[in-house]
């Protein structure tokens, strides 16, 4: 793609706000896409090169989260072993995509979990273990293989999986989880992107400008949710859940237009 200069410097800034919309809840890569496919470029193109920022912005937020001693590093790495493999698997397929059926399925998957998010909060909000002791379950192994062909898929709410999953199954808290959720994304995006790399489906120039932005968003947000803790965290997690829901069913853009209706046109 050839972009004019100043187009790469709204790419920077979607990528900061993927960045740390990523870090405290996901589907920060819905913000990203957009961009890139109203700019013109190919939807495979921007889903293969968007891994790149999204890789960058795990590597910041998972150095963040070490220093500040809330990684579980076994824990993760266990946990991230099906997604990879799950991964490789969703970026084989992504080149098929099939946006109208995907978008009003991860939509209604969404609004399942805000209604988990909502009625549970105590669960979500302590969780029951710091560190993940015990060798995953089957259960957990499926659990986390399935959210590792989604990511390698499409990338974008799957941190809102992840989170669910390493809470609801696994135990963490939301903090907690926060960590151990860019160590998963970091280790199963750098496999998707090889095959991405693979199909010629990453352009460098977009994937570096974005990592640019996304690195910064996610260093930053990872500093908040460790000081603000998950009280914070899950607030920005229902807000990013409801309006990716919102979005993907289509109902946000009647929204928007109702209110628009309402408003008064400049003279």
């Amino acid at each position: 793609m050839n972009f004019e200069w100043y187009q790469y410097i709204f790419v920077v800034i979607a990528g900061f706000a993927a960045g740390y919309i990523n870090t405290l809840a996901g589907s920060g890569s819905l913000i990203t896409l957009g961009l890139l496919t109203f700019l013109g470029v190919p939807a495979t193109i921007a889903n293969g090169s968007n891994r790149v920022g999204v890789i960058m912005q795990a590597v910041s937020s998972t150095v963040s989260f070490e220093r500040q001693k809330v990684m579980d590093w076994r824990g993760g790495l266990m946990l991230a072993a099906p997604a990879v493999v799950g991964s490789l698997i969703g970026a084989q397929i992504a080149a098929d995509l099939n946006d109208a059926v995907m978008d009003k399925v991860i939509g209604g998957v969404m609004v399942l979990m805000l209604g988990v998010i909502l009625f549970r909060p105590k669960r979500w909000l302590e969780g029951t273990k710091l560190t993940f002791e015990d060798r995953p379950s089957l259960v957990q192994i499926v659990i986390f293989f399935l959210i590792g062909i989604y990511g390698g898929f499409i990338q974008a709410g799957v941190g809102i999986f992840l989170l669910s999953g390493l809470v609801l199954s696994a135990g963490y808290n939301l903090v907690r989880a926060n960590a151990v959720k860019t160590l998963i994304v970091m280790v199963f995006t750098l496999f998707a992107l090889f095959v991405f790399i693979a199909n010629g489906q990453v352009d460098w120039f977009i994937g570096i400008a974005l990592a640019i932005g996304n690195a910064g968003g996610g260093w930053f947000a990872a500093r908040m949710a460790v000081e603000r803790g998950a009280k914070f965290v899950r607030f920005v997690l229902i807000a990013v859940v409801i309006l990716s829901a919102l979005n993907l069913l289509g109902v946000l853009g009647y929204i928007i237009g109702f209110i628009a209706s309402y408003l008064p046109l400049p003279s």
